[in-house]
């Protein structure tokens, strides 16, 4: 699990006022996550968080909920940190090492196992999937739609191109393989995946829709 410093000293401190606060919540953020790779989200409860992270479990409760909560900032860390997409200068290899990023966030690092479970527990669990599409989700989009502005700046695209359609057909591919059909997102996957969003943005000046309508 990589954790930003700057972004955690951003976060309220808990706890106690001795400057220990900030190292036991990364240290239960840590313990969280290693615990759902090793015995998966129904393996993973607040007492054993606890007792990994070596905090006592009411401070693990003073600061979270439940183990979905301590999970929920931990991939969120994780993603703000690992998915701010790069700026090389050009819209092609922006959309290239923002790919692989994703791919590599989501299939190989541990994250990715947290994405998975938090996926498959707010299939049944109404008020968790309301909070994973707004915490994560509208910070990811917006992450997601920066190498189009930019390249809107540059020129390489014009002023009225929708890039939330866009981002959502570049990163749409990744998360349909990981979560609906198990198949590999490889390089060639990955390359083919921005090659279209190319195209499409290249020959269309139009907007248009993120779920275009479907005919018979």
């Amino acid at each position: 699990m990589v954790f930003n410093r700057a972004m955690a000293d951003a976060q309220p401190h808990h706890g106690n006022r001795h400057g220990r606060s900030e190292a036991a919540r990364e240290a239960v953020l840590r313990a969280a996550d290693d615990l759902l790779v090793e015995k998966g989200f129904s393996g993973v409860t607040m007492e054993g968080i606890a007792k990994a992270a070596g905090v006592a479990k009411q401070t693990v409760y003073r600061w979270w909920g439940s183990k979905t909560e301590v999970l929920m900032d931990a991939f969120l860390e994780d993603a703000a940190a690992a998915l701010e997409p790069p700026d090389t200068g050009r819209l092609d290899s922006d959309l290239r090492a923002h790919l692989r990023d994703t791919a590599h966030f989501l299939t190989t690092d541990d994250a990715g196992v947290v994405y998975r479970a938090l996926i498959g527990q707010a299939q049944h669990d109404s008020e968790l999937a309301q909070t994973f599409r707004s915490r994560y989700l509208d910070d990811q989009r917006t992450r997601d739609q920066k190498p189009f502005l930019r390249a809107i700046e540059r020129n390489e695209l014009p002023s009225d191109t929708d890039v939330a359609a866009l981002a959502e057909w570049l990163v749409g591919p990744i998360h349909h393989r990981v979560i609906v059909t198990g198949e590999p997102v490889d390089d060639t996957f990955l390359d083919a995946v921005v090659d279209i969003v190319l195209t499409v943005s290249a020959s269309s000046h139009k907007k248009v829709s993120p779920n275009p309508e479907r005919t018979n």
